[in-house]
């Protein structure tokens, strides 16, 4: 899997998605659950509080003894990890020289002292104010990741992608979203994603502001923005939500859905065939800054893995549910 391809899955250490540091040997120059943000670092000139330099990311102080700093972190969801970024952006003079990453499984609760650790990345080098991707092949889930860094100092953000790890089974029965980030939804390609990540639009919750979910640029030739998202599971579609919460000037006029589904291909044949895939949603009108919600539009196309979401002629949407039943 190359660099690029696991960075189209999700961030399972988004603190949006609930992921949290459960324990840290040492944060003393910056709160370790700072690199856990999901906007990318920043660097503030001059300031500085009652420990030293402000730096956007975790920092533990120097070492003046044996061993190493790490952190325990419990993911926001359950997930099989395909790759990691570990992110110095602006540590320069104070970066770890290397780090490593290790996970566990927790069927209930967190990680007692003799918990089993496994290692899914053996220790890197690492560079100053540097993006290092690594991939990891392993098809296990987990709950928890430890992360080490030898022997102390700072990284900005550590993203771990993957795919979130739910059990099916238990789920045949009830409506779910089947597009949620935290149910395996994925957003895999768009046209434009000008002024806010395709990826925000199935993030839980309701956005925070226009930042938090997918804009395009404004259209100057003809037609009209998509994007195409994957289902966690298949399923059949019985409610559509469409919100364009604070989208006010620049909300989309109308939007439709096409659906398929598809068996096997890359995400870029995927692409390419979801201009004949069959209309799920037709074309309905939208208003600004508010859910939007289709039962009774929806065309009844049986089971589908994958959506097209077409706006007219462009826009931002702050999110994008799809609820239905699982399907084998």
């Amino acid at each position: 899997m190359s660099n690029m391809t696991f960075e189209k899955y999700l961030n399972l250490a988004d603190a949006r998605l609930g992921t949290k540091a459960l324990f840290v040997t040492d944060d003393w120059f910056a709160a370790v659950d700072r690199m856990l943000q999901p906007e990318p670092p920043v660097w503030k000139e001059g300031v500085f509080d009652d420990n030293g330099k402000w730096m956007d990311g975790w920092e533990s102080r120097r070492k003046r003894f044996e061993g190493y700093d790490y952190t325990i972190i419990r993911l926001g969801v359950p997930g099989v990890i395909s790759g990691v970024d570990i992110d110095t952006s602006f540590f320069t003079g104070n970066f770890p020289p290397s780090a490593s990453l290790e996970a566990c499984y927790c069927a209930e609760g967190d990680p007692t002292d003799d918990a089993e650790w496994t290692e899914l990345l053996s220790a890197v080098s690492l560079k100053g104010d540097s993006h290092h991707l690594h991939a990891v092949d392993d098809q296990r889930p987990w709950t928890h990741i430890r992360f080490n860094i030898y022997p102390d100092g700072g990284v900005a953000r550590l993203r771990v992608y993957g795919t979130p790890y739910l059990d099916w089974k238990h789920l045949t029965d009830e409506e779910i979203d089947l597009a949620a980030a935290l149910n395996g939804g994925r957003a895999l390609a768009c046209n434009d994603e000008h002024f806010g990540k395709m990826g925000n639009i199935l993030n839980p919750g309701r956005g925070i502001n226009m930042g938090d979910g997918w804009e395009t640029a404004r259209r100057r030739t003809p037609g009209n923005d998509w994007v195409i998202v994957a289902l966690g599971h298949p399923g059949e579609i019985n409610r559509v939500v469409v919100d364009t919460l604070h989208f006010k000037g620049n909300y989309p006029d109308s939007c439709s859905i096409q659906a398929a589904y598809v068996k096997g291909g890359t995400d870029e044949q995927i692409e390419t065939q979801s201009l004949f895939w069959k209309e799920l949603l037709p074309a309905q009108k939208l208003e600004m800054h508010q859910e939007h919600e289709f039962s009774d539009e929806l065309n009844a196309i049986g089971p589908i893995t994958h959506v097209r979401l077409n706006i007219f002629p462009d826009g931002g949407i702050s999110r994008l549910r799809l609820f239905g039943k699982v399907t084998d």
